[in-house]
């Protein structure tokens, strides 16, 4: 495990140094956020009853920026090959990767999802289960965007495939996620669609690096 925290720290490092692509995936999951009041109209009723779905979505379309760089740096140095030659699985490996992208983009999203959800008038009492469906969320953006990240590596055109992937298998997550915060708004229990958010992440969590793993074998062979 002493290697797999090594990757974890060494690709927290290469992150700090580079802080411009986790700037810009902030800046974009504000900045997007802050149209849709330009778009629909100020109205505070409006804007509380959509909010949840306005953050979910910007989240999602933000996650989706560093995804390129998943892999790909290591792959065009070489440091992918010697990461697998390490001795660790290529699924530790996809794993380690993915809760690096974790760390860089989901906490600091879920950090940030706070004010912006005041800024759309979001009701209190929505918040907190909103920030309580964000966790496991973001949480399940990594592991399908390492998934996306390692199958279209090497690929051409690789960048325009990964949406095309990741999108689709994040819609449940999308509509699992306003469902407990819709809930919520209405007096309703949110309880079912955080279980069901939960049960996502149990089945993603070693399936997802599974599959990365095999990908990330394919594009090194």
């Amino acid at each position: 495990m002493s290697l797999f925290f090594s990757i974890v720290g060494r690709d927290l490092r290469l992150s700090l140094r580079h802080g411009a692509d986790t700037l810009a995936a902030l800046l974009f999951f504000v900045i997007t956020a802050a149209l849709f009041p330009l778009a629909i109209g100020p109205a505070p009723e409006t804007l509380a009853r959509l909010a949840p779905g306005i953050i979910w979505v910007c989240a999602l379309l933000a996650a989706l920026l560093p995804l390129d760089r998943l892999f790909g740096a290591d792959f065009d140095d070489g440091t992918l090959d010697q990461l697998l030659l390490a001795g660790l699985p290529s699924a530790l490996v996809a794993l380690a990767k993915a809760l690096s992208h974790w760390l860089v983009t989901g906490v600091p999203l879920l950090l940030v999802a706070a004010p912006v959800g005041l800024m759309l008038n979001i009701d209190p009492d929505t918040l907190p289960v909103l920030l309580l469906g964000l966790l496991p969320g973001t949480a399940l953006l990594s592991l399908f965007g390492s998934l996306g990240a390692a199958l279209v590596l090497g690929a051409r055109r690789g960048g325009v495939l990964l949406p095309l992937l990741v999108l689709p298998l994040a819609a449940p997550v999308l509509i699992f996620g306003v469902a407990a915060a819709d809930a919520t708004a209405i007096s309703q229990d949110p309880t079912a669609p955080l279980l069901f958010l939960a049960a996502l992440f149990a089945g993603a969590l070693p399936l997802c690096p599974l599959a990365a793993g095999a990908g990330l074998r394919s594009a090194a062979e």
